[in-house]
């Protein structure tokens, strides 16, 4: 499986550069950060939604 992955990074530097490689490797970080903190936040909003209604039943 690694040798796949190197074998594609040498295809895409090969078809549109080093930096454009890069700046696709470091975006696709980026959406997958960002996505990772919007589920977290919702996570978080929908538990402190939870505790709320729990408390004020009792």
């Amino acid at each position: 499986m690694p040798i796949l992955i190197l074998v594609l990074l040498v295809v895409l530097i090969a078809n549109v550069g080093f930096w454009d490689t890069l700046q696709a490797i470091f975006g696709a970080i980026g959406v997958l950060i960002l996505l990772a903190a919007v589920v977290a936040g919702l996570a978080a909003s929908v538990g402190y939604w939870l505790y709320a209604k729990a408390r004020s039943k009792f």
